[in-house]
């Protein structure tokens, strides 16, 4: 996510993440699975999904509770402290994705306080980190994403503190949108555009984020202006990512365009839910998951087919069958947040939808790492130029 130009060779470097891979990459592994699951697990729980007992179910009251943590810290706080950490090279940097992970674990367990401190702790961790890659490369994506992880760790304190969920959850959203944000900057920043155009972003972030701060006063007056300054950035990535051009691209850079652009589509229905629960209105399952299903994982869906290749040294071989799941999550939502807005056994039928489109997307990327492996190391329609970058994080 991070780029400081051409990196010196460092064997050393090398040798450090090897070894940390072979140390902790299982258990990273395990505790991005156990967040991930049990927190779909929870959330469909939420929806009146009815789940088959399967012996002792304590946890999963624990999940339906914990369903915003599991899913935006333990999940990921986690994949992005592990991306983070793979691109500084600096061994004291998976304190933080390890804390994530461990701090899910301990929701499930019921040690609420635990898991919420081990929270802070984590994004306190990984706030650290981000202020290492402004300190390497000085750049406004990197700045960006130092904001993102200050306001992750701003969700995590009111949240161990206790405070309601309309106070956190502007927070740990802002988290997560301005780390896209960030990213989208970085793949832009060679497009032409005027120097009004990056004011603006900058001035809708900074809403965001104010926004996020009057929610914990007033969560009508917070909530209007959070879905308004979602709503112009929706309106600013639709009109100035480069995912416009690449749509018309073959390959690999027509299925990221598509899932950026769809994603955009939803942080904008999200947008308008928010301002609408703000209101008043029921809405307040669109809002959420259209920006959490619609909005982030379709940034998911896109980026994983670069992103795994260049932090967890996983090839996947391309193809067709990536746009099945992305159908599916998209499908999904219209039932849930669309039909479902007025049935609420349709809304449960359409988050059991959810859940299989990300269940078939993890099948997805591991029939497309093996396909990878049975075919030999033969490169795919096309190569994703960003794997290489993302990694090489301001060694300068």
């Amino acid at each position: 996510m991070v780029n400081s130009g051409r990196a010196r060779p460092d064997p050393a470097g090398k040798r450090l993440s090897a070894g940390l891979r072979t140390a902790v990459a299982p258990l990273l592994l395990a505790l991005v699975a156990v967040s991930l699951v049990t927190g779909i697990c929870g959330g469909l729980l939420r929806a009146g999904v009815h789940l088959p007992a399967t012996g002792e179910m304590d946890w999963l009251g624990r999940a339906a509770l914990a369903h915003a943590a599991l899913m935006i810290c333990g999940f990921l706080g986690t994949v992005l402290g592990i991306e983070r950490a793979v691109a500084v090279k600096l061994r004291m940097a998976f304190i933080a994705p390890l804390a994530a992970g461990l701090g899910g674990v301990c929701l499930l367990l019921g040690r609420q306080d635990a898991g919420a401190w081990l929270e802070v702790a984590a994004a306190l961790a990984f706030t650290a980190v981000n202020l290492v890659v402004v300190g390497r490369q000085r750049a406004a994506h990197t700045v960006l994403l130092l904001a993102g992880a200050a306001c992750w760790l701003v969700g995590n304190l009111l949240f161990a503190t206790g405070q309601a969920s309309g106070s956190v959850l502007p927070w740990w959203f802002a988290f997560l949108v301005l780390t896209i944000a960030a990213e989208r900057l970085e793949m832009t920043r060679l497009m032409p555009r005027r120097p009004v155009a990056q004011l603006w972003l900058y001035a809708v972030l900074a809403a965001i984020v104010a926004a996020a701060a009057v929610s914990g006063v007033s969560l009508s007056l917070g909530g209007l202006l959070y879905g308004g300054g979602l709503l112009s950035l929706a309106i600013w990535l639709g009109a100035f990512d480069i995912a416009r051009r690449t749509l018309f691209m073959p390959g690999l850079s027509r299925y990221m365009a598509l899932c950026l652009l769809t994603g955009y589509v939803w942080l904008a229905v999200g947008a308008v839910a928010w301002g609408a629960t703000a209101m008043g209105l029921p809405v307040r399952d669109v809002a959420l998951h259209a920006l959490g299903l619609g909005f982030i994982f379709s940034m998911i869906m896109g980026h994983a087919p670069v992103i795994l290749p260049a932090v967890a040294h996983v090839k996947l071989r391309f193809g067709w069958y990536f746009y099945v799941p992305l159908a599916a999550l998209h499908l999904s939502l219209i039932v849930r947040l669309g039909f479902g807005l007025f049935d609420l056994q349709v809304r449960g039928a359409g988050a059991l939808f959810n859940a299989a489109a990300i269940a078939l997307f993890a099948v997805t990327v591991a029939g497309a790492a093996l396909a990878w492996r049975v075919g030999g190391r033969k490169k795919s329609a096309e190569t994703a130029p960003v794997s290489t970058r993302r990694v090489e994080a301001a060694q300068e």
